[in-house]
């Protein structure tokens, strides 16, 4: 059974990209059943550069990739969400939909690398950093049994990752 996991961040167009990225790139390399999705409540409606350019460099693929508004995931013949994490703190700060069977959710707060100051360089490594704490994150969800975890063991488990 696959897990779905989506991940929230305003205009999906820099964490939660990163994070999906890194999340489904960890879960087919170490072959877990984890599918993550991304999407934002105002979508820019465009990537970061950074962001595609650290995704790059680290080779993690981003097919398919694009800014996209959460409403495509709270109708009827969305995926099923077993998991919804906010990745900056206006998204979690909103009024989220009501995501279809529920899910556990959590805040794993990120600043935003988009605001980042210096030049392109400077700006580049905050998004490097930026992807790979998310990384360490994606790493720590996938070691959790998640096919056998009630919701209130899953948000414990959630609120622990967050912590580290």
């Amino acid at each position: 059974m696959t897990t779905n996991v989506l991940i929230l961040c305003t205009h999906n167009s820099a964490r939660s990209i990163l994070a999906e990225a890194m999340l489904n790139h960890h879960a087919a390399r170490l072959r877990v059943g984890v599918c993550a999705y991304s999407a934002g409540s105002a979508p820019s409606g465009r990537i970061n550069p950074l962001a595609l350019a650290v995704l790059a460099d680290a080779a993690i693929s981003t097919k398919g990739a694009r800014s996209k508004s959460w409403d495509e995931f709270a109708g009827p013949d969305a995926p099923r969400m077993r998991v919804v994490i906010t990745v900056c703190d206006s998204a979690a700060s909103e009024t989220c939909p009501l995501w279809p069977g529920s899910p556990v959710r959590a805040h794993w707060d990120y600043p935003d690398p988009s605001n980042a100051p210096g030049d392109e360089t400077a700006r580049r490594a905050a998004f490097d950093v930026t992807r790979q704490a998310i990384g360490y994150r994606m790493l720590q969800l996938l070691q959790l049994p998640l096919a056998s975890m009630d919701d209130a063991s899953l948000h414990s488990a959630l609120l622990e990752i967050s912590r580290s």
